[in-house]
């Protein structure tokens, strides 16, 4: 399992035929002026009352200018799409996933909001190191938010040919989940609705954290375990400063270990584990076979919060997904099951 990024594999490709990305990039006049769906999809069937007002997103790799309200909007990455669809556009098509996700590409939480909503479900655009451009073309976007992706200035290049493409606003992967609501928000001419958003779910997590004030002060550690590495997340990592905001704190042994190997993790070796000390550690696996492994594991018995039973253990993809990092819609979706791991682990630190 990735430390800091969900594993992706190719699912399926589009049996649409689509044409080649070559006659795009020779039409590059006609396909900047942008034009009509055929379904009448325009800034007339705006989602909110208000009249657009064209927004200019300065990011990485270039200046973004949206000057129409976005309408076919497609996703590249992660976390986008998510934001897309709690501001109540879903998305035309979007990255199929594979880690935690059905059979047709969406995490579980996407999948609730498109039966609550009603919507048509995106086609799911083939995953890989680079977008697939021609699947992008065929969707016929308006826009394309690759806000939290990993696109290189070659990939913006032509994907800016297509429709407008708003890229990250600093590193690849790197993008703080508030900022991808946001961003999204401004795009789609849903700003104040993008913070009425955010702050909607610092409530709920809020209420998780007053419904539990045996939280408040606790120590922990996060951890990802696997066969070949020991993974400790930073205090940086969003997943840290979600457990921040549900009360806890940031386990000094986490700074006196850090090898500043990455901004958001770091490893150690098995020889070094037991100087990991917190009240509690909660570690992510993939599922309960993972989870019995690491339990009876010599090496990490030596861990005082396994020999106390202080170990909150997230099993599952999704779970795990759902902060890696928190999106509009997953952290809340994941919230209860993290509340319910922490309990007993706290109630045992005493």
């Amino acid at each position: 399992m990735s430390p800091s990024r969900l594993p992706h594999r190719p699912r399926r490709s589009l049996a649409r035929a689509v044409a080649p990305l070559a006659a795009v990039l020779l039409a590059l006049p006609l396909a900047a002026c942008g034009s009509e769906s055929e379904d009448g999809n325009d800034d007339d069937s705006a989602h909110s009352g208000e009249a657009f007002e064209p927004v200019t997103i300065e990011h990485a790799l270039g200046t973004t200018e949206i000057e129409e309200k976005p309408e076919r909007v497609v996703t590249w990455g992660w976390g986008s799409p998510d934001a897309a669809i709690a501001l109540g556009v879903t998305p035309v098509a979007m990255e199929g996933l594979t880690y935690g996700a059905s059979k047709d590409g969406f995490m579980p939480w996407q999948e609730e909001a498109f039966e609550e909503s009603g919507d048509d479900k995106p086609t799911t655009l083939t995953p890989g190191e680079s977008p697939p451009f021609e699947e992008i073309l065929a969707a016929d976007p308006d826009v394309i938010l690759a806000n939290y992706s990993g696109i290189t200035e070659a990939d913006y290049e032509k994907l800016t040919k297509i429709a407008p493409t708003v890229a990250y606003p600093d590193e690849p992967w790197a993008t703080p989940w508030r900022d991808v609501v946001t961003t999204v928000g401004q795009v789609l001419g849903e700003a104040d609705a993008a913070d009425q958003l955010l702050e909607d779910i610092d409530g709920e997590v809020a209420a998780a954290a007053k419904a539990h004030p045996e939280f408040e002060g606790k120590t922990i550690a996060a951890v990802a375990i696997d066969p070949s590495a020991f993974y400790v997340y930073r205090g940086a990592d969003p997943r840290v400063q979600f457990l921040e905001d549900l009360g806890f704190t940031l386990a000094p042994s986490v700074g006196e270990l850090d090898t500043e190997e990455t901004t958001f993790y770091y490893t150690i070796s098995p020889e070094v584990v037991d100087e990991l000390t917190s009240d509690v550690l909660l570690s992510y696996v993939p599922d309960e076979d993972a989870a019995k492994t690491i339990a009876d594991d010599p090496t990490y018995q030596a861990m005082s919060q396994f020999q106390d039973d202080r170990v909150a253990t997230v099993v599952g993809e999704a779970e795990v997904s759902s902060v890696s990092p928190p999106t509009a819609l997953s952290l809340t979706w994941g919230l209860d099951a993290f509340v319910e791991a922490l309990v007993p682990a706290v109630e045992a630190a005493g």
